[in-house]
């Protein structure tokens, strides 16, 4: 109790902290989202401050995301606590329950023996009225005392019976009732005890009163009574029984059938009412009839016996009711105590769904802040995007300004001559001659028109004798004159190509400026893609690390429920002991089951206590309710947000539209913001790194997670089973709890997701923003040059008008010309005006379409509202069915209510995927109006910049207005002029009007050619902006469409259903007013447009050959752009060429096979040749040992005069012999082996120098891309000579070894020479003193000559031989032997004379092989030490050789790496190349426009010089009185002069112009390089999230597989678990077995012993002994009631293991579902993975069917071939028409004789069949073989009857008998079977891998059909045989697919023309149905 109280404490303080974490977490919230608002309206002017402020902003995010985290943290321990609490609680009321329901069945077992009791009460009743018959009279006294004691009793009974019967009028379906009326059944079972001890009184008085003064009657009686208390007493025990039994039937079905049960409890109680009365009425009349019976002398000592029994029998019945009070109190205590867990149970559900829903906004609320993170670092990339940007302009703006500053010093001094660009230096030296002539043009003109007011005044001063010199002057002017016109003409020319070529550069300027627009929105569009999937990848990260969080949530509740149970468990046993220990007690003394009452009213009041404290935490829950209501005015709130959201938006627009603004300010900025986007890439980079690695570790957690769950599920079962017990009743709170939960959760995650869109919407409208914000400066800049274009078109018009001033006549054939040209002008017009109509037609039949389009949405929304309003009416229906109220007699069963609940867990997932869907339709409308109004935004913008271009074409038409007027008032006033000089000017005049005519035609043209580029370009801008409106409104019917066909498929509530259908109305409603507005706009725009091109459609063909050219540079740049792509993919191929040889030497150097084989080789010869020292060593020991044997015998000899070798020394000489021949034998066998090994390490070593030669001509022969690899190679050569010293090195030690090989060998030949001398001996006839002496004669000399050089060999063999001491001294120990035996006795040496004899003649043979065989081993030695030496000089190369490889390697990938940085450095060049060569011609150009300045100048100083002329002319002939046409030609000149300043100012400006070209061309191409290296970069981001997704869907394919060896894993367990828990019932079931034994027992026992005391009773007659009886009798009483106390608890024990066995079932039967859940969940798992494997095999069947298509062109290629084979087939069938096979003919004759007699007949029709003999003829030869027998000419082919018995038998089947009774066409059938048995395997197309196994594919049945026929049942073991067709093993003649069948497949193969199967076409019988058509088709078929 005290635990409780702790936990609803906790509880309490657990429920405040989260009330505290909340609201501090709310807090939190707001404030994040304050900042988050408030961060869009600080704007800091410099780039770093704002990355500063950034930065510190993020910082701040991350240290309150750091205080969420921790606060979650502690949310989820409390959480954590408050589930093991409940849990706890949950095995508390468990418990009670349990105790609850046996106290009810034990009730119910009271009831029926109640019942049972009452039965045979009326059938005693029944007796006395039949015994009481006879009235009798007796003592009065006895009545009052009786009568009063039953009518208290029955008064005090109705009272109490009326009572209860009013108690049910409530009829309230409750515990408490039940407990009522379990209190009414006890007082009435208290009552008729009562009641049967006054019966039984009455019945001894009434049989005492029938025989007076009789003493056996008396005993008699005494009897009976003794025999009805124990039957009484049996049946109180029956009834007992049965009263619990029905108790517990009662607890099962209480809920159903509590009416029935109230009802008839009253039907009971009026009964039991009935019948006591009439039972009260009997015992009063039975009172009567004993009073009027007369009064006998009775034995007064009986009389106070038997009361005194009926007093202890009374106290006995009043004890038992206090216990059975006391116990019925315990039990409405432990009914309240159970509807207070219940509670409580309840109020812990509520908080703990409480807690998931906090839980669940905790989490959407840390998924806003990782979006809002993610925001801002996206805003941040963007802002350092735009400052690396507005960096990039600054450079590219100073190094313009230096290329300005550089151009300017160029020009003004002509000194720095040292430049690289000669074309500028040329254009200045030009410019500065042409203003030098310009300006001696103007000295002369001054000088003139002084000349001519000198001449002027001189003509008026002077006499008229100076008129000759005069004109001499005049003469020299006018050359003068025409001199300067010249040059002026020429200058003319010069500036018009100047500005020809200018135009040119410029429309160059312009495509290119239009390409690299088109190149930067292509980057754009990938770095958007780009940056959608980083962000997809981070959401995937952010939802794994929720995944994650919640698993570690789940394990740490997994952990603390084993925790709990484990406490429980440790309860349950302590429970059980205190049981045990409480039965103990209750057998021993009665007395303690008080003590244990008062604990449980102890323990009752602490749970009453508990009952508070939860009914106040109760309270607090509904006050969380009260809050959770409140949810949903946060929903409202939420969705005020997201219109504040909306209008942040709108406002966030405006604030783009000001950045617009500010972005033309900042544009020097760029350079700056781009470094620092570079900057962040990098750490974009590096997160992305970071990313990766969190996503390892989160696949590591994953795993172990998986695993510690796995581990911890199998411990969580046993206490899920213990929960499925109450899920029935607490199913529907769970599930009100649940749908709550549910709908807030849905509720919250759309705000999360609608939060979540509106980010990623922001993110793109701001990218987009920067779009459309670089767009609009392309598009500022695109005016620039126009308005340039324009200025410099007025330029040229003003330049045009002025010259006209010098051609004045030409001006009215000019104006003639442009009237008809405006004729042409206007029939141009109305083509285009005709063009323009067609187009708008166009375009009206797009829009009749789109509303077409519209009209059917409408139609498939009234479907789909049709559809939804059916869905709506059935999921009203089902709610109906739902909510219908059951009927409470209705019986309902576990399973139903499973089953239901499994339908219901069905339906919230289907509802859950409803929402899910509902809330991605959601998010598709809302993409769709984003969509909408950017497409309304981008036409806004097109329109303003329609009215923008109009506002500048009417300013730039007003002007050319004016200065066309201001011209003609020019014209008007020069006309006069022209007029006067006509005359004067018909020497030049036809060439100056061509030349004029060229002038104004082509300036004209140009003007008009701009004007109508600006028109076509707005145009094309027009029809792009259209054509993007008709794409977005296509797409957005594709998206209505999606929705359609998804609305289609799900089933949406009504609420979702109407907001979508209102969506796509506002939608199709937008869509129309878009049509509305674009056909609108379209149509004034057409009307403008019209105008425009009337005005401008003259220049067309102008335009076209300006293409023509363009297209010709074009097609020439791309011959060179081809070219170098060319160059570039021939150094590819080389590198590849490399790279491949590289790895093929890396392959061949270094296979593994050949490294084993190596070290193989290695091992096993170091092996010899340990071996071989070992060896060595043993020798050089024996040699010492000889050595010292000979000296040892030499001494002897010397000494003793008799000294010798015994025969033992010699056997062991023998035996070492042979063993040295052994080795020998093995030395050989090793020999052999290393030279095979030495061989094939040469042929290797030489197939490596071939490789080495290889390379090294390919490395010499891709000297540019791999001179380092040559570098290398020079080393490797290098460490390969020094290689080779060393191993010079090496053979010189070796022969120093092999020196001292020879030297031990001469040891060794001295050693033998000595053991020559000592075997050269007398005959046997001599006796050994002869022997031994002239064994000294022998030894001695040698033995003295030789001593020196011995001793000296064995000091060297000593110092070798140091290392090997241990050998030595084993060899030692063999000396020692060897002198000891040498030193044996002289008749030993005598008996072994014979033998020594014998073992020289054998020493002497063994001496030969010895030095024979020493000879081979130093050979072998020698040989040996050389293949060690070669062995270790091969594997220092090979170590050498693996080094280079490995160096190798790295340099090949260095030189890949620098072969890259090459490539990038010629596309750097080639673009380079590409500018210089631009800036080339536009030099050229400029040279040209220079020229043609230079002869337009030249023609202007010509037409200067005419009009001197003329001048001359007019003095000559007007030289009095024309001082005013004088004059006129004074301001001519002036005039003249300032045209030509005003020419120089426009050559500045022209110079400018050009240098500003240049500027921009140099900072686009900077642009251009920018945006490659972008894309390459993005490529590489590409490739690499390919590779990670790639490696992400390996992890789930390998966690798959995990999964599924886990669920083995667990089923393997739950194997095991079945089998124990069978084992466990099946001991329990023992167990009960053994009690009810037990039980049987103890009631005989019983009844032997009540019989025993009956027999103890009828002995007892005397009176004395009577009272000792009855005391004995009391005593056995007694102790009868102990042995009833104990078989009750007996039975009460067994009730408990019947309960446990129920509990078990109900165990099993949980652990069951259990396993189906986890299988349901297991095979979710597997669906989500199939889906993925899905995804994956879709992208295998697009590979797949690429290879399909080309299948199928190689289909088509084999078709072909097959149709030249059919051709080849008929060429065969109409040569081999007449021909038979000869294989066939021969098996048909061989087949002939197999058979049998009675069948040859049909062998003869099928020959003549294949003869081709007609009908007639074969009948007739079977009819002859009646008379001759056609045996008779075969036997005469074949000479007799020989023939049959030389035919070979053709192979059968080994099991099968031949049947010669079977027809020959079967046998022929069945041998073409086995002939035709391994049928060739039908081709597997690649398609076959992704194609399930299930199902062969469709088009190749017949191939499946064949192989499983082939493997069918129906075949046997010898038709697989694959050597029964020697033959034809490929040509079945039946269709394995069908063998047997009699369908068309299994038609015999003669009997059709010739298959494809066939390996040669044989001559074969074709019918003459079968045409080549028919075999084509069985062809096409097969």
């Amino acid at each position: 109790m005290s635990w409780l109280g702790g936990l609803g404490s906790g509880l309490g303080q657990s429920l405040g902290q989260v009330g505290g974490s909340l609201s501090s977490f709310t807090g939190q919230i707001s404030t994040f989202t304050k900042d988050i608002l408030l961060e869009g309206t600080e704007e800091v002017g410099d780039a770093a401050t704002e990355l500063q402020v950034s930065n510190s902003k993020l910082v701040e995010l991350e240290a309150s995301f750091a205080t969420q985290k921790s606060e979650h943290e502690r949310l989820r321990r409390i959480n954590a606590e408050l589930e093991e609490k409940l849990e706890a609680a949950e095995i508390q009321v468990k418990q009670q329950s349990l105790e609850y329901r046996t106290l009810l069945q034990q009730k119910e077992v009271e009831i029926s023996h109640l019942k049972a009791r009452q039965n045979t009460l009326q059938e005693e009743v029944q007796k006395l009225r039949s015994s009481d018959v006879t009235p009798s009279t007796s003592g009065p006294a006895v009545l009052p005392v009786t009568t009063g004691a039953t009518t208290t009793s029955s008064t005090s009974y109705l009272s109490s019976t009326s009572a209860a019967h009013h108690g049910f009028h409530g009829d309230e379906v409750d515990l408490s009732d039940v407990l009522w009326s379990q209190q009414e059944i006890n007082r009435l079972s208290s009552e008729v005890h009562r009641l049967e001890v006054d019966i039984a009184h009455w019945r001894r008085v009434a049989q005492a009163s029938k025989v007076p003064g009789a003493e056996n009657g008396d005993q008699g009686e005494i009897l009976k009574l003794q025999r009805t208390i124990k039957e009484l007493r049996e049946t109180m025990g029956k009834e007992v029984d049965e009263h619990q039994h029905e108790l517990a039937v009662l607890q099962d079905a209480h809920r159903q059938k509590l009416a029935d049960i109230t009802k008839r409890h009253r039907e009971e109680l009026a009964e039991y009412e009935e019948r006591i009365e009439e039972l009260e009425e009997q015992i009063q009349s039975g009172g009567g009839a004993t009073v009027a019976t007369p009064a006998a002398p009775q034995d007064p000592s009986k009389l106070e016996e038997l009361q005194a029994t009926i007093r202890s029998l009374r106290e006995e019945a009043g004890l038992q009711k206090v216990k059975h009070d006391e116990l019925m109190a315990s039990l409405e205590e432990g009914g309240r105590l159970r509807a207070a867990l219940e509670r409580e149970k309840e109020e812990a559900k509520a908080e703990n769904a409480e807690l998931l829903q906090n839980y669940s906004r905790l989490q959407s609320s840390v998924s806003e802040l990782q979006t809002r993170v993610q925001e801002q670092e996206g805003k941040a990339m963007f802002k350092a995007h735009q400052d690396v940007e507005i960096q990039t302009l600054r450079k590219a703006l100073a190094a313009a300004e230096q290329e300005m500053s550089r151009l300017k010093s160029f020009s003004e001094s002509e000194s720095n001559a040292e430049v690289e660009h000669a074309d500028i230096l040329e254009l200045n030296t030009i410019i500065g001659t042409l203003r030098q002539e310009n300006e001696e043009l103007e000295k002369e003109k001054s000088t003139l028109v002084e000349k001519l007011r000198l001449a002027m005044e001189r003509e008026l001063s002077a006499p008229p004798e100076d008129s000759g010199d005069l004109q001499l002057e005049i003469s020299d002017l006018k050359n003068q004159l025409d001199q300067r016109e010249q040059a002026l003409k020429q200058a003319h020319l010069d500036m018009d190509t100047l500005t020809a070529e200018l135009e040119e550069l410029d429309r160059q300027n312009q495509d290119a400026t239009q390409h690299l627009i088109t190149l930067k929105d292509q980057l754009a569009a990938q770095k958007s893609q780009a940056e959608a999937e980083v962000t997809r990848l981070k959401a995937e990260l952010s939802d794994s690390l929720a995944q994650k969080e919640l698993l570690n949530q789940e394990l740490e509740s997994q952990k603390h429920k084993l925790s709990q149970s484990a406490f429980t468990l440790n309860d349950l046993h302590m429970g059980k002991q205190q049981l045990e220990a409480t039965v103990k007690e209750l057998r021993d003394k009665l007395s303690k089951s008080q003590e244990l009452g008062k604990e449980a009213r102890l323990e009752a009041s602490d749970l009453k206590r508990l009952v508070q404290e939860k009914e106040a935490l109760l309270s607090a829950a509904r006050e969380e309710l009260s809050r959770a209501g409140k949810q949903g005015s946060e929903v409202e709130s939420g969705k005020m947000f997201l219109e504040e959201k909306d209008r942040e938006i709108q406002d966030l627009r405006r604030e783009l539209a000001e950045l617009k603004i500010s972005y033309e300010k900042s544009s020097s900025e760029d350079f700056e913001l781009k470094i620092e986007n570079r900057k962040l890439k990098e750490e974009g980079a590096q997160a992305l790194e970071k990313v990766q690695n969190l996503d390892r570790q989160l696949r590591d957690n994953q795993t172990s997670l998986s695993r510690v769950v796995l581990e911890k599920d199998t411990r969580i079962e046993a206490l899920k089973l213990e929960k499925s017990q109450l899920e029935g009743e607490l199913s529907h709170l769970e599930k009100r709890l649940a749908d709550q939960a549910k709908q807030y959760q849905g509720t919250i995650e759309e705000l999360t997701r609608a939060r979540s869109m509106d980010a990623s919407a922001l993110q793109m409208e701001h990218e987009r923003a920067v779009k459309l914000n670089q767009e609009k400066e392309l598009m500022i800049a695109d005016l620039k040059h126009e308005l340039e274009q324009m200025a410099s078109d007025h330029r040229d018009t003003n330049e045009m008008l002025e010259i006209t001033v010098a051609g004045q006549k030409q001006l009215t054939e000019l104006l003639q010309e442009k009237d008809a040209f405006a004729a042409s002008l206007k029939a141009q017009a109305a083509d285009m005006q005709k063009e323009l109509e067609a187009s708008i037609s166009q375009v009206k039949q797009e829009g009749d379409a789109l509303r077409k389009s519209g009209e059917e949405k409408d139609k498939q929304l009234g479907a789909m509202k049709e559809e939804n309003s059916h869905l709506k009416e059935e999921i009203d229906r089902l709610r109906d069915q739902q909510s219908r109220p059951q009927l409470m007699s209705e019986p309902r069963t576990l399973d139903i209510i499973t089953e239901l609940e499994t339908e219901v867990a069905q339906l919230k997932a289907a509802k859950d995927k409803l929402q899910e869907e509902a809330g991605a339709l959601r998010t598709a409308s809302e993409e769709q109006l984003e969509s909408l109004l950017r497409s309304q935004h981008s036409l806004q913008v097109q329109q303003s910049e329609l009215e923008q271009a109009r506002s500048r074409h009417e300013q730039s038409t007003l002007n050319y207005e004016r200065l066309i007027s201001a011209k003609d008032e020019e014209i008007s006033q020069l006309q006069s002029e022209v007029e006067s000089l006509s005359v004067q000017r018909q020497s030049h005049p036809q060439t100056v009007d061509i030349l004029q005519e060229d002038k104004t035609r082509s300036l004209g043209g140009e003007n008009g050619n701009e004007k109508h580029d600006l028109s076509k370009v707005e145009i094309e801008r027009l029809v792009k902006g259209i054509k993007e409106k008709e794409t977005e409104i296509i797409q957005l019917n594709e998206k209505n469409l999606s929705l359609a066909k998804q609305l289609d498929q799900l089933v949406v509530s009504r609420d979702e259903l109407g907001r979508l259908s209102q969506m796509v109305l506002q939608k199709d409603l937008e869509i129309q007013a878009l049509h509305a507005r674009v056909s609108g706009g379209h149509g004034q725009e057409v009307l403008l447009l019209q105008q425009q091109m009337q005005a401008y459609a003259v220049e067309r063909e102008q335009v076209l050959a300006v293409l023509n050219e363009k297209t010709r540079e074009n097609s020439q740049l791309r011959s060179e752009y081809h070219r170098i792509m060319d160059i570039v993919a021939a150094k590819e191929a080389a590198l590849l060429k490399i790279q491949q040889e590289n790895q093929r030497l890396s392959t061949m150097s270094d296979p593994s096979g050949s490294q084993e084989m190596f070290r193989e080789t290695i091992q096993n010869l170091s092996r010899i040749i340990r071996e071989k020292d070992i060896e060595i060593d043993a020798l050089t020991q024996k040699c010492q040992t000889l050595v010292t044997v000979l000296q040892t015998s030499s001494g002897d000899s010397g000494s003793g005069g008799q000294g010798g070798v015994s025969s033992n020394q010699f056997e062991e000489l023998l035996q070492e012999r042979d063993t040295l021949k052994q080795q020998v034998k093995k030395m050989d066998e090793w020999k052999q082996q290393v030279i095979t090994t030495v061989k094939n390490m040469q042929h290797e070593s030489a197939q490596l120098q071939e490789e080495l030669l290889k390379l090294q001509g390919q490395v010499s022969a891709d000297s540019d891309c791999s001179s380092k690899l040559s570098v290398d190679y020079s080393r490797l050569i290098q460490s390969y000579e020094q290689k080779e010293k060393k191993l010079g090195s090496l053979s010189q030690e070796l022969a120093q070894v092999q020196q001292t090989i020879s030297q031990l060998s001469s040891t060794k030949d001295v050693l033998l020479g000595k053991l020559d001398s000592f075997s050269q001996d007398p005959d046997v006839s001599t006796p050994t003193v002869q022997i031994a002496e002239q064994l000294q004669v022998a030894s001695g000399p040698p033995s003295r000559i030789m001593d020196e050089p011995l001793r000296q060999d064995l000091e060297s063999l000593r110092r070798l031989l140091a290392e090997k001491e241990g050998m030595i001294r084993t060899l030692q120990e063999n000396n020692h032997r060897l002198s000891d035996s040498a030193s044996l006795s002289e008749s030993e040496q005598r008996g072994h004379a014979e033998e020594l004899r014998q073992s020289r003649e054998r020493i002497d043979t063994l001496q030969r092989s010895l030095r024979e065989k020493d000879l081979l081993i130093k050979t072998k030695g020698d040989q040996l030490i050389q293949v060690s030496e070669n062995l270790r000089n091969r594997e220092n190369d090979n170590e050498v050789l693996k080094q280079a490889v490995t160096n190798l390697k790295e340099r090949a990938l260095i030189l890949e790496l620098d072969v890259k940085k090459l490539k990038d450095e010629n596309e750097a060049i080639a673009v380079k190349s590409r500018e210089k060569e631009t800036e080339f011609r536009a030099l050229q150009e400029t040279n040209m426009q220079v020229s043609l300045l230079l002869r337009e100048r030249e023609f202007e100083w010509k037409a200067v010089s005419e009009k001197a002329a003329a001048m001359e002319k007019l003095l000559k002939d007007r030289e009095q009185g024309k001082s005013g046409e004088l004059n006129q030609l004074l301001n001519e000149v002036r005039s003249m002069q300032e045209k030509a300043i005003a020419f120089q100012q426009e050559r500045d400006q022209v110079m400018m112009a050009l240098k500003q070209k240049q500027m921009e061309t140099s900072a686009l191409q900077s642009e251009l390089q920018h945006t490659k290296d972008k894309e390459q970069r993005l490529k590489l981001e590409l490739e690499r999230l390919r590779n990670h997704l790639l490696e992400i869907e390996d992890s789930y394919t390998r966690e798959a597989l995990a999964a599924e060896d886990r669920e083995s894993e667990l089923r393997r367990r739950v194997a095991q678990l079945d089998e124990k828990l069978a084992s466990s019932c099946s001991a329990v079931e023992n167990a009960s077995q053994q009690a009810s034994l037990q039980v049987e027992s103890l009631q005989e026992q019983l009844n032997v012993v009540v019989r025993q005391r009956d027999e103890a009773l009828v002995q007892l007659q005397a009176a004395q002994e009577q009272v000792n009886q009855y005391a004995v009798s009391l005593s056995n009483l007694q102790m009868v009631l102990e042995q009833f106390q104990q078989e009750e608890k007996a039975m009460y024990s067994a009730e408990l293991e019947k309960h446990k066995k129920e509990k078990e079932d109900w165990r099993r039967k949980a652990e069951t579902l259990e396993d189906k859940a986890s299988a349901l969940q297991l095979n979710l798992d597997e669906a989500n993975t199939a889906l993925e494997s899905a995804s994956r095999l879709t992208d295998q069947l697009d590979l797949k069917e690429e290879q399909i298509e080309e299948l199928k062109k190689q289909v088509e290629v084999r078709q072909e071939m097959l149709e030249e084979a059919q051709k080849k087939l008929t060429n065969l069938l109409s040569s081999t028409e007449g021909k038979v096979d000869k294989v066939l003919m021969k098996n048909l004759f061989l087949g002939y004789f197999h058979t049998p007699q009675n069948k040859r007949a049909e062998v003869l029709r099928l020959m003549g069949n294949v003869l081709g003999l007609e009908q007639d003829e074969v009948e007739q030869m079977l009819s002859d073989e009646g008379k001759k027998g056609v045996t008779g000419w075969v036997s005469g082919w074949l000479g007799g009857g020989r023939a049959v018995q030389s035919v070979p038998n053709t192979p059968q089947r080994p099991t099968h008998t031949q049947n010669l009774n079977g027809s020959f066409s079967e046998m022929f059938v069945k041998f073409l079977e086995v002939e035709s048995s391994p049928a060739a395997p039908a081709p597997k197309l690649p398609v076959y891998d992704i194609k399930p196994l299930s199902a062969p594919p469709s088009g190749r049945s017949s191939a499946a059909a064949s192989a499983a026929g082939a493997a069918g049942p129906g075949k046997r073991s010898g038709e697989s045989n694959p050597f029964l067709a020697p033959r034809s093993a490929a040509i079945p003649l039946l269709t394995p697919g069908a063998p047997g069948g009699g369908g068309p497949a299994s038609g015999h193969l003669l009997m059709k023309p010739i298959s494809d199967a066939l390996p040669t076409f044989t001559p074969m019988p074709v019918s003459a149905e079968a045409s080549a058509g028919a075999v084509l088709k069985d062809l096409l078929k097969q």
